[in-house]
């Protein structure tokens, strides 16, 4: 029987007024889990240098632990399609020290994917468009848009929190494709045939194109599951840019499933603190951030980690649903430099851009 455009039921369509996300999505670490990550992470640290691509359960050996993140893949898809890991004792650990724990974490459950043109397998989501002034949308600040990555699982560590504000916004996005379904038959119709998405301009000069090379299906139907990719910054890149022109049609309908996954009736917030972890299921969860109030130095501003994970367990996308694809992400691996993802190697490029700015 298809499912798609049909009333989708299960844990993963939920709406957020009617969900205790602590009861179903939180997971605080007892004593026991904080000493084995502790030592996991000592034992890392005794092999010397050891760069992020390298880190394995092998090196980051975790028992208790180590099953909770095995099994995370498979509760994240039939479950609720989200957890925050809380617990983490934040002062007992640098920054450093921080990732580190979290590229361990992370590597229980699949494999890390390149997310830009410069070749991190973790991404720095922080405020920082008056030192980069061309930055992605993670890069800047205020609130995000309602979207998915493109990625099977999305991670984000908190280092540090804003000064007020910057809740995690997140929405079931089966829900949304049940309301899409109901109450817009017609531009449900055009999203599961697809809308033309552009990447950004660097990201595009080092991959195989800047354009997507068909229109890109925000809801499919694979092996008896409902897919969503809802990419919607990079639709919204697309329609400005003119290059593929949208109808009415199509504007109308990316501008309706943004809202349909931003109602009151839809949305939960979830509010982070410093050493939190949330992971998504990124096939069937959208998500967004609230604005905020940051600080103006740039070692108290807010700070999250971001990775991107490719389930072992899961089938492959649907490869219309696909963007970034391997080749791609081979390209972009390319400019990768060892260790620049760490905390304090990001933090002192940035105070080097400060520099050179100053001195121009």
């Amino acid at each position: 029987m298809a499912l798609l455009g049909t009333q989708l039921q299960g844990p993963a369509v939920w709406k957020g007024p009617d969900i205790d996300w602590q009861e179903h999505g939180l997971h605080v670490l007892s004593p026991a889990e904080v000493e084995e990550i502790d030592a996991a992470l000592k034992h890392l640290k005794s092999l010397g240098k050891v760069d992020f691509p390298d880190i394995t359960p092998n090196n980051f050996p975790l028992d208790k632990v180590g099953a909770l993140m095995r099994g995370l893949p498979r509760r994240l898809q039939d479950g609720a399609g989200f957890l925050m890991l809380r617990g983490l004792p934040r002062a007992r650990y640098s920054d450093d020290d921080m990732a580190l724990v979290y590229f361990g974490l992370s590597s229980y459950m699949g494999r890390p994917m390149t997310q830009s043109y410069l070749g991190d397998l973790m991404g720095h989501v922080m405020d920082v468009s008056d030192l980069e002034p061309k930055s992605r949308g993670y890069r800047k600040g205020g609130g995000q848009l309602m979207h998915t990555d493109s990625c099977d699982i999305i991670g984000l560590m908190c280092l540090r929190t804003a000064k007020a504000g910057g809740a995690s916004r997140i929405s079931s996005a089966l829900a949304v494709h049940n309301y899409m379904a109901e109450h817009h038959p017609e531009d449900f119709r055009i999203l599961c045939d697809g809308l033309w998405l552009k990447r950004a301009d660097e990201d595009g000069r080092h991959a195989t194109r800047t354009y997507s090379e068909n229109k890109v299906p925000f809801f499919s139907e694979q092996n008896g599951r409902v897919v969503c990719y809802l990419p919607t910054g990079y639709a919204r890149l697309c329609e400005k840019s003119g290059q593929r022109p949208y109808t009415q049609e199509e504007s109308d309908a990316l501008y309706r499933v943004r809202k349909v996954a931003a109602m009151p009736e839809h949305f939960l917030d979830m509010g982070f603190k410093d050493g939190d972890i949330q992971f998504l299921n990124n096939r069937s969860m959208v998500h967004g951030r609230t604005d905020y109030e940051d600080y103006p130095e740039l070692e108290r501003r807010r700070h999250l980690l971001r990775i991107w994970i490719r389930a072992k367990e899961w089938d492959p996308m649907p490869t219309r649903q696909i963007f970034h694809s391997d080749e791609d992400m081979r390209l972009w691996s390319q400019h990768r430099k060892p260790f620049t993802e760490m905390p304090s190697v990001h933090d002192e490029r940035l105070k080097e851009n400060v520099t050179t700015r100053m001195v121009d």
